[in-house]
């Protein structure tokens, strides 16, 4: 294998940021807004970095897909260790309309053509919270998937992962090439210092577009209406267990 990871990194509304709903309900406020890398990208980019360090990978390459403004992104990846970034841009319609199918067919398509041993994903994006990217890339390229990682060690061509379960800890074996997911407590991501901001301004961002990798960005979705949550009702303190049970009885729910 060639000892190549990619990893893929994801612009997101910075979680800072309140949510403000557009006037029309087509979607959220975005322009002018702070983007910043999705928490969990950055926690895979952080472990793909250690993997790296410890001689156990050659290579990592930061993937992004979006508008000009994703090499942004891929920036930060790089100051933080990645060696490479592949930006697919996908812009207008095509970018409102993105998700999580269109984006594992883009992975797929890089893996088989950068000959990657590894995909490490974050487990979710905080703007959409769909965790489905890692689990269509492995079934789309019919590999083994270790996802919700919170410990990653490999052995050779070996991977053992320790997954996070409701139930509490799942430990896994796996061949690669495979696609992991990282999960909250995998690791803690590296703070991008300013001799490294520099060096990844040198470092290399390929330019590509979907239609060169043969992806077809056609969404079987649509969007029909965006709506801001309902106000919470103010609640209210009650003397007696008595009385209690009569307000939940006045408003039908008991």
């Amino acid at each position: 294998m060639s000892g190549r990871v990619l990893v893929g990194v994801k612009r997101v509304i910075d979680y800072a940021v309140k949510i403000r709903v557009k006037p029309d309900n087509s979607g959220v406020v975005t322009d002018g807004v702070k983007h910043s890398m999705n928490p969990f990208c950055e926690i895979a980019v952080e472990e793909a970095v250690k993997l790296k360090e410890k001689k156990l990978i050659k290579e990592v390459v930061a993937v992004s897909c979006g508008p000009q403004q994703s090499q942004e992104t891929i920036r930060t990846a790089l100051a933080m260790g990645a060696d490479r970034g592949i930006h697919v841009e996908v812009s207008g319609k095509d970018y409102e309309t993105l998700g999580p199918l269109q984006v594992s067919k883009i992975l797929a398509a890089l893996a088989k053509k950068e000959d990657a041993q590894l995909i490490i994903l974050g487990k979710q994006a905080i703007d959409d919270d769909c965790n489905q990217t890692g689990q269509m890339t492995a079934a789309l390229l019919d590999w083994p998937q270790g996802t919700f990682a919170s410990e990653v060690s490999m052995d050779g061509a070996q991977v053992k992962v320790v997954r996070e379960i409701d139930g509490g800890l799942e430990t896994i074996k796996i061949n690669t090439p495979a696609v992991l997911t990282a999960d909250l407590r995998l690791n803690t991501p590296r703070y991008a210092t300013l001799p490294n901001i520099m060096k990844a301004k040198k470092k290399k961002i390929a330019n590509v577009k979907p239609a060169d990798l043969g992806v077809d960005l056609t969404s079987r979705l649509e969007v029909l209406r965006v709506d801001e949550p309902p106000q919470r009702q103010a609640g209210m303190k009650v003397e007696t267990v008595e009385d209690l049970v009569e307000k939940l009885r006045d408003t039908g729910m008991v």
